[in-house]
């Protein structure tokens, strides 16, 4: 009887604890669905952790152009707008993590798609506007540093920013798939039509810096014949130059030449992991290119140091460095 008791008070609390769990799912106002964890992808984090390390960066390189009166040249606005721009972009990957898990809506991941469009842009188009200075510098080698280069060289600035920006803007001002899921591209709500057109003039600007370097070369290698003495000097030197100039190509390439191509042939139907790996592999150019294109110029390395312990080592180069070097 003590068992039979036992059972019927254990089936008496069993039915109780139901109805008054049920009773209270029924009222609650949150559903059962809402009080899931939260999943989040290991690759928006990768691409949040990667935004944090390029802002870093380009802040660093900004931050010493701004305090550093000497750091006036063409050279050096073209490094600070590069630097912006991946800075800008840095921030957007990092708003676009918050925006995708906590703020989302239409109009908030319409923002952040544009900046990160018009940021990416800007960093592309400033290293062709490097190469290009680097070409002219070469070309040009007399009349380079004057007046007119310091003006031409904001006006392309200028340039950049105003195509940029646009591009940036056209997500928000209709151009997009939020309305046709079909037309989406890899990188949703970007349509596919505006993929394929920023894809190509990607290999358009690629193509172009590829002609420029082969022309750095060739003019490289004709001012190291007429001025050097000693035929050693003229193969190592100019043979590292073309050695650093390859490998800045070849960075740029493998970076932004798989997200480029799969953006071309690939639609949102594809397996979302394909264009993670890409977008990955295309933010790490803006990870680099502080490196390429600050870090290796000894002014700044100099304003580094000064910057972090009052001195530079005696090892340091004290030759100016101009645009044309590499």
């Amino acid at each position: 009887m003590i068992h039979s008791f036992a059972a019927a008070m254990s089936n008496e609390l069993q039915n109780t604890s139901s109805f008054n769990f049920q009773d209270v799912q029924n009222s609650s106002p949150v559903k059962t669905q809402d009080l899931r964890p939260l999943t989040v992808s290991p690759w928006d984090i990768a691409l949040c952790v990667t935004g944090t390390l390029i802002s870093c960066e380009n802040a660093i390189v900004i931050a010493i152009l701004f305090y550093t009166p000497t750091l006036r040249g063409p050279m050096f606005v073209l490094i600070g707008s590069l630097a912006f721009a991946d800075l800008l972009a840095g921030l957007g990957l990092i708003l676009n993590f918050i925006f995708v898990y906590i703020l989302d809506s239409e109009f908030v991941t319409l923002f952040s798609v544009g900046l990160l469009i018009a940021a990416f842009s800007a960093s592309i188009l400033n290293i062709l506007a490097i190469t290009v200075d680097r070409y002219l510098s070469l070309y040009n080698a007399l009349t380079y540093h004057t007046e007119r280069t310091v003006t031409y060289t904001y006006v392309m600035v200028v340039v950049i920013w105003l195509v940029c920006i646009m591009l940036g803007l056209l997500p928000v001002l209709g151009w997009n798939c939020l309305r046709n899921e079909s037309s989406c591209s890899i990188c949703r709500p970007v349509t596919k039509n505006n993929a394929v057109v920023l894809a190509v003039t990607f290999l358009l600007v690629f193509a172009f810096m590829m002609q420029l370097y082969l022309q750095i070369c060739k003019i490289a290698f004709r001012h190291a014949q007429q001025i050097a003495v000693q035929n050693h000097f003229i193969v190592i030197s100019t043979t590292k130059g073309v050695c650093t100039l390859s490998a800045i190509l070849c960075t740029f390439a493998m970076c932004w030449m798989p997200f480029a191509m799969y953006s071309i042939v690939a639609d949102s139907s594809y397996p979302i992991v394909y264009t993670y790996a890409t977008v990955l592999l295309a933010t790490c150019n803006s990870v680099i290119n502080p490196i390429i294109y600050a870090f290796r110029n000894p002014d700044i390395q100099k304003s580094l140091w000064l910057a972090c312990c009052g001195c530079f080592p005696t090892n340091l180069s004290l030759r100016p460095r101009t645009s044309s070097d590499v």
